[in-house]
This record gives C-alpha cells, sequence and structure tokens, in this order.
C-alpha cells in the first residue's frame, strides 16, 4: 500500500494533482476542501509531500487502483471515519468533503442535517446516517483551523486579483502582470492589502 508521497506537482486539474517521483507520475486525488489550500502547501519547486488514502476500485473485469490525498493524518482519519458511514465509500466522500473538515465536523456534532445534505453527493437521508453514525465521536476535529487557513487564502486571492486589475488598467499584458505580481509575492509574502502589493511590484521595477 502507498501510504504518502513526496514529489513535485507537474499538473492540477479540477479533483486530482498529478505528481512526479523520481520520474513515476502518480495521480492523486485531492477532496476540494485541502484543494483549495494546495498551492500554500507546495515548495518554491512546487514540492510537496501527502499522507494518501490507497484503494481499490472494483469495476467489472478490473480493479483499478485509486490515491486520494491529504495534507496530514488527521485530515486522513476523518476521511477513514467519514468512510465507516453505510453508503459513503472513498469516491463519494471524496466528492462530498468540499468544506473545510473542523466545520463538517462542528455541523455533525449539533446535528445540522440541513448543512450536511448540502454537502455534494449527501441528501437528506445520507446526512441523518452522518450524524447517526459519528456525532459525539468527531469533536477533536470541530477544533481543526482549516476554515481560518481558508479564509486567509480567500483574502490572499482577493488582493492578487484586485492588484492585477490595477495593472492591466495600467497598461500592463494579463501574462506581464501577472508575473509581477506573483514576484512580488514571493518577496512580500506577508502583504495585507492590494495597495502594499503594488508597492511591492513598483519596488522590485524600480530594483
Amino acid at each position: 500500500m502507498i501510504g504518502q508521497i513526496n514529489g513535485k506537482v507537474i499538473d492540477k486539474k479540477d479533483n486530482l494533482l498529478l505528481i512526479d517521483v523520481g520520474g513515476i507520475c502518480y495521480e492523486v486525488f485531492i477532496p476540494k476542501m485541502i484543494l483549495n489550500r494546495i498551492e500554500q502547501c507546495m515548495d518554491n519547486d512546487k514540492k510537496i509531500k501527502l499522507i494518501t488514502y490507497h484503494y481499490h476500485q472494483v469495476e467489472p473485469s478490473k480493479s483499478i487502483p485509486i490515491l486520494i490525498g491529504f495534507l496530514n493524518e488527521i485530515e486522513k482519519e476523518f476521511f477513514e471515519k467519514f468512510i465507516t458511514v453505510s453508503g459513503i465509500g472513498p469516491k463519494a466522500a471524496l466528492r462530498a468533503l468540499s468544506q473545510p473538515i473542523s466545520v463538517i465536523a462542528q455541523a455533525i456534532d449539533r446535528a445540522d442535517t440541513k448543512f450536511l445534505s448540502s454537502l455534494p453527493g449527501i441528501g437528506p437521508q445520507r446526512a441523518k446516517e452522518i450524524v447517526a453514525r459519528l456525532q459525539g465521536k468527531v469533536g477533536k476535529f470541530g477544533l481543526m483551523q482549516d476554515a481560518n487557513q481558508l479564509s486567509q487564502i480567500h483574502k490572499k486571492e482577493d488582493l492578487k486579483e484586485e492588484a492585477l486589475q490595477v495593472l492591466i488598467q495600467l497598461q500592463y499584458k494579463k501574462k506581464e502582470a501577472e508575473e509581477m505580481v506573483k514576484k512580488a509575492l514571493s518577496r512580500a509574502p506577508d502583504v495585507v492589502s492590494a495597495e502594499e502589493l503594488l508597492n511591492e511590484v513598483y519596488k522590485q521595477r524600480r530594483s
């Protein structure tokens, strides 16, 4: 079984990463709530370490090995608890985990079936089964800081987009503007506003 992947991300799609490990490329499926944060977890060379859940998807006449990736053991542990619910297999759980784990865990603990039924592929009946199976067993996952991290990532994306639009209005080509913003963020990752980011862009143009 493959329990961990260390390699370079060479492609990113809607629900998976293609990771080069010593010349061999692995397709690793990633829950949406983790994929939203994945860029922040790569190093400058786009290398990443993922904890993996490895299973075989059985179809008529064939068995397909599938890897699902997580950033840490706690995320994987929640996934493994989630698939103990009747009718939720790895594929369904991969799709359903579209919100931060802490938010889902808190919804389970307060029996919020309305929220749970809004997750992709989880209807009202399945939401009730999730609560019946997991309520009172996922408290520690509700303490995760993933919702805060996701909010910070969205804010960063917003200020990047705002700075990019200003540069385009100043007659820079989009590709050139994107590269300027990327370099500025690598030099000053702690900027908290588009104005600060544009000031950093200006500094690097002068240097």
